[in-house]
């Protein structure tokens, strides 16, 4: 299966993004399709090492919990509070949405590169504590959905 959540982020995301009409509202949350996309490659980075964080936000006795719920198949639920990001979305970066998606195919590649390099390394996931390679890829196809049907597009 994980193969599969592989070939989706590296073939399937960014063109599903593509399709999606930049003024497209969402079906909850406050975020634009950019604002999303540019948080997307946040977390992107976080599970590459780019971004690097060391402190936890729930409390070490409640994280196996939350680890629990993130490897399994369950869904984010809509508006899941993300305590990391303000109440406003932030502005956006990148120039258009065009560019947004350039950067995230970036981000992505690079996030394959780093765990082809050392195929043991593991991130730290500020909710999710420790990943490892194949934990990541769940988290980031997991988020990837939650994303999409965020904007209308269901994915089978």
């Amino acid at each position: 299966m994980n193969a599969q959540k592989t070939a989706f982020l590296k073939h399937r995301f960014i063109p599903l993004l593509k399709q999606i009409p930049s003024d497209t509202k969402p079906q909850w949350g406050k975020m634009t399709l950019q604002q999303m996309i540019e948080h997307f490659s946040e977390s992107v980075r976080i599970a590459s090492g780019k971004t690097v964080h060391t402190d936890f936000v729930f409390p070490a006795d409640q994280l196996q919990k939350y680890r629990d719920f993130v490897l399994s198949e369950k869904p984010f639920r809509e508006n899941t509070a993300n305590p990391l990001m303000p109440e406003a979305p932030a502005p956006v970066i990148n120039v258009s949405t065009e560019e947004a998606i350039t950067e995230l195919d970036k981000e992505v590649n690079f996030f394959f590169r780093v765990f082809e390099k050392n195929n043991l390394q593991v991130t730290r996931n500020p909710f999710y504590g420790d990943l490892n390679f194949e934990q990541n890829v769940h988290l980031l196809h997991k988020h990837a959905l939650h994303h999409l049907r965020q904007f209308g597009v269901t994915v089978n």
